[in-house]
C-alpha cells in the first residue's frame, strides 16, 4: 500500500486510534502527511494511548505513564491546537479526541494561523476529501446513520405558515438551535477557505461556520472561532439565507455542536450529496418541493440553485405550447433544504411534508451508538483498550441499545458476540 512508504509507528499507531471510533479516516499517503503537519510524532504516539470516551488528565497520565501535570500540559498545548476539545465540567477539564470530521480537519482552516502551513494543508485535503474517494465514501456513505442533516430553510417555512400540514419541529430549526445554545462560536467555513487555497472557492461568506454548546466553548477559548451572541447569530443565519446557502448541521435533535452554511460548489457534504445521492449520504430534512404545473414558467430559477442538481426542465406536454417546459424534482436526491422554494418567483414551488420522517438521533450518544452498531465498531465503545467501561457506563450503553429497533438490535447481538447482551436483548424483546 502506498501509505507504506511514509509510514511511522506513532502515526500507524494514531491512525489505527482515529478508526476505532465510528467516524474514523482510511489510512492513506494522503492522510500521513496531514497528521504530520497537525502533530509532531511523539504527539501522535500520545494520540493513539487516548480513549475513546471523555477523560480527565488523570487518566491520560495512567495512561502516559507522567504525572498529572506533565500530562496536563500536553493536553492543553494539544486543546490549544484544537487537536482535542476542552470542556470544563463541574469545575474539572475533560477532554475528547473528536473524528478528523466533523473535528479536527475543520478546526484547522477555521481561522488563519501561521504555525501551519495551511496553504500546503488545503491542498493535502483537497486530495485526501475530493480526489481520493475512501474517506468521503467511509464518513458519508457507509451505514444508514450519517454525520450530518439538513435543516429546512425558515424563510421559506414563514412564507407557508398557514399551511397546517407543515408541521416544522424546534429541532429542525436552526434558529432554535441557536436560540438554545449555551455558547455560540463563528469561524471560518473550511470547506471555502480550503477552496480559496486552491483557487476553487466561491463568492459565498466565509466567516459563518456556526458552533454551539461544548465545541464552541472550546474552539472560542482556543481562538479558532469568535464568542457571538444568539442575536449576531441569527443574523449570520439570515445572510447565509439570502445566499441561498444549505444549513447542515449535526444530526442530533438536542445539543447541536456545529452547523454550516453549505454552497454546492465547495462544501464536502453536499458534494457527496451530488455524487453519492441515490445512497443518501446525508439525512435530508422532512420535506420536499412540489412543483404546481399550471404555475411554473420553465425560468429554471430553482434548476440553478439548487446544491445537488435534484432539479430539472422536463417538457410540459402542453399542446398548446408545445415548447414550454416545467420544473421536475428528483425526490430521490433531493436535500428538502427549501432554497429553490425561496426563489421561485412565480411561486409553482411549495414545500409538503415526506410520506415518511426521517430518523434522528436524539443526542450524540445515541448517534455514536447507532453509527458504530452499523459499521461494526460497537465492540469499541465498550472496550476501550480492552477496559470495560464502569457499570454505570456500560448500563448506559445498554439501556441505548435496547431502545433501538429490533433490527439493529440484532446487529448489535452479532457483534458483541457477548451471551449477556444476547440473553438481555432476548429477556427485553420478549417484556
Amino acid at each position: 500500500m502506498a501509505h507504506r512508504t511514509l509510514k511511522s509507528s506513532a502515526y500507524d499507531h494514531m491512525v489505527e486510534r482515529l478508526n476505532r471510533f465510528p467516524q474514523g479516516a482510511p489510512p492513506s499517503k494522503t492522510l500521513y502527511q496531514i497528521l504530520k503537519i497537525l502533530v509532531s510524532e511523539k504527539e501522535a504516539g500520545l494520540i493513539a494511548e487516548l480513549p475513546i470516551k471523555p477523560f480527565k488528565a488523570a487518566e491520560a497520565a495512567r495512561r502516559w505513564k507522567l504525572s498529572e501535570g506533565q500530562s496536563r500540559t500536553i493536553l492543553e498545548e494539544l486543546a490549544s491546537r484544537a487537536i482535542l476539545v476542552d470542556i470544563e465540567a463541574d469545575g474539572e477539564t475533560v477532554y475528547v479526541l473528536p473524528p478528523p470530521m466533523a473535528g479536527f480537519f475543520e478546526f484547522s482552516l477555521m481561522r488563519l494561523r501561521g504555525d501551519v502551513d495551511q496553504q500546503v494543508l488545503a491542498e493535502l485535503f483537497y486530495q485526501y476529501l475530493n480526489v481520493e474517494e475512501d474517506f468521503i465514501k467511509s464518513l458519508f456513505v457507509d451505514g444508514q446513520t450519517q454525520l450530518g442533516r439538513v435543516f429546512v430553510n425558515e424563510s421559506v417555512v414563514a412564507d407557508v405558515a398557514d399551511d397546517q400540514s407543515l408541521q416544522v419541529l424546534d429541532y429542525e430549526r436552526a434558529s432554535e438551535v441557536i436560540k438554545s445554545a449555551g455558547h455560540i462560536g463563528v469561524g471560518l467555513c473550511y470547506c471555502r477557505h480550503k477552496m480559496e487555497h486552491l483557487g476553487k472557492n466561491c463568492s459565498a461568506p466565509l466567516d459563518i461556520c456556526m458552533t454551539f454548546n461544548s465545541s464552541a466553548e472550546s474552539l472560542t477559548r482556543s481562538g479558532y472561532a469568535r464568542a457571538i451572541d444568539a442575536a449576531e447569530c441569527l443574523d449570520l443565519l439570515d445572510q447565509a439565507y439570502q445566499h441561498n446557502l444549505v444549513q447542515f448541521g449535526e444530526n442530533v435533535q438536542s445539543r447541536v455542536n456545529f452547523i454550516c452554511n453549505c454552497c454546492g460548489c465547495c462544501c464536502e457534504a453536499l458534494i457527496a450529496a451530488r455524487k453519492y445521492g441515490i445512497l443518501q449520504p446525508v439525512h435530508t430534512s422532512n420535506f420536499l418541493p412540489l412543483v404546481l404545473p399550471e404555475r411554473c414558467t420553465g425560468c429554471a430559477q430553482c434548476v440553478q440553485v439548487c446544491p445537488v442538481e435534484a432539479i430539472g426542465l422536463v417538457s410540459a406536454n402542453d399542446p398548446h405550447q408545445p415548447k414550454r417546459h416545467i420544473a421536475r424534482v428528483n425526490d430521490d436526491i433531493c436535500l428538502g433544504c427549501g432554497v429553490c422554494v425561496r426563489v421561485c418567483a412565480p411561486r409553482s414551488l411549495s414545500l409538503v411534508p415526506r410520506a415518511k420522517r426521517v430518523f434522528t438521533p436524539v443526542d450524540n450518544v445515541h448517534r455514536i451508538l447507532v453509527m458504530a452498531i452499523e459499521r461494526g465498531k460497537l465492540q469499541n465503545l465498550i472496550f476501550d483498550n480492552q477496559i470495560l467501561f464502569s457499570h454505570r457506563a456500560l448500563a448506559a450503553l445498554l439501556g441505548a441499545v435496547l431502545k433501538l429497533p429490533p433490527f439493529k438490535r440484532a446487529l448489535a447481538s452479532e457483534q458483541m458476540k457477548s451471551r449477556y447482551l444476547v440473553k438481555l436483548l432476548e429477556w427485553h424483546g420478549r417484556g
